[in-house]
């Protein structure tokens, strides 16, 4: 049985894909997102956490050390506000930035950096907010939300084993320092982050190869529409078709045009009609300027007798000159021999026509 028309069995072609990326439909997963974010704002910890940490200690003793002689007023209340928020913005930034970096990279990197001109500009059906709520309560919509409390509950199982050790800590049940409680709390965060970003990563890894999968299979095609994109870039046959013939009248009528111009004429002796042509001062070898079978034939053989371009028939020399030359190009090597004949007798029989031209 011959396999369905509807049927979505073929790949996507070039031209199918590239429409794709033009409309931003890349393959994208929210976890590589989450990991590259992460990650980022980690690194940033890791570089500046020391500086925000002494910030943060220095801004707690400047406050709790005055507080006996700090006037309760509307100006110093202002002024502690601004001091909070520079203070905060000098801490978050480098955070903030990191993390911003981190997700232009992911997605960068989903998309091999490249841009989607189609989906950069504006709808206005995005702002509908009819067509919102449909997508936002639509079966579609709660297949990714199912999906994301599956994947919830797989990073809070790969997790549940540190933070049971964590909670079973000692520290939970003893009277200890406030140095202790911050080392403690340093080291399980390091433990829980580490476990976490283990499980993301593998998490991140599995759904960007389940998007590509399925963003290939989404713009799998029929048969049909394969058959109609190669018409479509190939062009309609019917006007193809005239476009060729109109070359090959265009082709026809600067050959017949250069026939003059030949020094002899190879027939067979009606069928076939070769017109040669030979420089010494500006050609290697002779060149075919014009060759035509039956009505072309005839069509050079008159114009010919109308500017007394001489007529040698030569069967089998005219068959493998049609055969193997074109017009425009050299005699073929294998027959430099058998044309030299034909125009040296040429030359012979009209030397005041060519020593004429010659001196011309």
């Amino acid at each position: 049985m011959s396999e369905s028309a509807g049927e979505k069995t073929e790949q996507a072609t070039p031209k199918r894909l590239q429409e794709s990326q033009d409309k931003g439909k890349f393959p994208r997963s929210a976890e590589v997102q989450t990991v590259f974010v992460l990650g980022a704002a980690l690194m940033a910890l890791s570089f500046s956490g020391k500086e925000i940490w002494h910030l943060l200690g220095a801004s707690q003793v400047s406050v709790l050390g005055h507080l006996h002689d700090t006037p309760i007023t509307l100006s110093t209340i202002q002024g502690y506000a601004i001091k909070s928020a520079l203070l905060f913005g000098s801490c978050v930034w480098p955070i903030f930035a990191a993390t911003m970096l981190g997700g232009l990279l992911a997605g960068g990197i989903q998309t091999r950096f490249r841009t989607a001109p189609e989906a950069l500009g504006f709808h206005w059906e995005r702002l509908n907010p009819v067509e919102g709520f449909k997508r936002t309560f639509s079966m579609r919509a709660a297949v990714p939300t199912g999906l994301a409390m599956i994947k919830l509950s797989l990073v809070i199982g790969l997790s549940y084993g540190v933070i049971k050790s964590v909670l079973q800590d000692p520290i939970f049940y003893t009277s200890v320092d406030v140095a202790r409680i911050a080392a403690f709390l340093a080291e399980s965060s390091v433990k829980i982050i580490l476990r976490v970003g283990m499980a993301l990563m593998v998490l991140a890894a599995a759904d960007y190869g389940y998007q590509i999968w399925k963003s290939s299979k989404d713009l799998m095609m029929t048969k049909q529409e394969v058959k109609d994109e190669s018409k479509s870039s190939e062009g309609d046959p019917q006007v193809k078709s005239q476009q060729r013939r109109r070359r090959q009248a265009k082709t026809k009528r600067k050959m017949l045009q250069d026939v003059p111009t030949a020094d002899v004429i190879l027939v067979n002796p009606t069928h076939i009609a070769i017109a040669l042509r030979y420089d010494r001062k500006t050609m290697k070898a002779p060149k075919i300027v014009a060759k035509g079978i039956r009505m072309n034939a005839q069509k050079i053989r008159e114009i010919a007798e109308q500017h007394k371009v001489p007529i040698v028939e030569n069967i089998p020399l005219a068959r493998l000159m049609f055969k193997y030359g074109r017009v425009g190009g050299e005699v073929p090597a294998e027959l430099y021999a058998a044309v030299a004949e034909v125009l040296a007798w040429v030359y012979r029989v009209n030397a005041y026509r060519y020593y004429r031209e010659q001196a011309a």
